[in-house]
């Protein structure tokens, strides 16, 4: 499954993604792991969040992005939901076409029954058609 939080810049979605995680790892079963373009939250996430600094790995693009995500996930049988902060930086898609990626990220979250909540720098319209459904919050 994927959430989507979206809205331009500089509107709250990492404090919308920040509480969200927060909120749900009180009544989670499984892991939860936080993945952002640095490590400048880590003390508002609570201490059973995993972070991850994405920008401490040589990631190109958004393929090679994908393969990140398969690693942690087969590392973690227990992985419950991942909280994807920063988007368009951490997968290596600014300014490019986001369709593929999160399509993606949709099925990777069926096939392992985890939830992907994503805050992405992009307006509602400026969301694929087909993952408008996804949108949780618009801001």
């Amino acid at each position: 499954m994927v959430q989507l939080i979206v809205g331009n810049k500089g509107k709250g979605k990492t404090k919308q993604l920040l509480e969200r995680v927060n909120t749900e790892i009180k009544s989670a079963s499984g892991n939860m792991v936080y993945l952002d373009k640095s490590s400048k939250h880590m003390y508002e996430l609570n201490n059973k969040v995993r972070l991850i600094d994405v920008s401490t790995y040589p990631l190109r693009n958004s393929n090679e992005f994908i393969g990140f995500v398969y690693g942690i996930i087969s590392q973690d049988h227990d992985l419950e939901a991942m909280y994807l902060d920063s988007f368009l930086k951490i997968a290596c898609l600014e300014g490019q076409d986001v369709t593929d990626t999160l399509e993606q990220l949709k099925k990777i979250g069926d096939l392992f029954h985890i939830t992907f909540t994503i805050s992405i720098s992009l307006e509602e319209k400026d969301i694929p058609e087909s993952m408008k459904e996804c949108i949780v919050v618009s801001l």
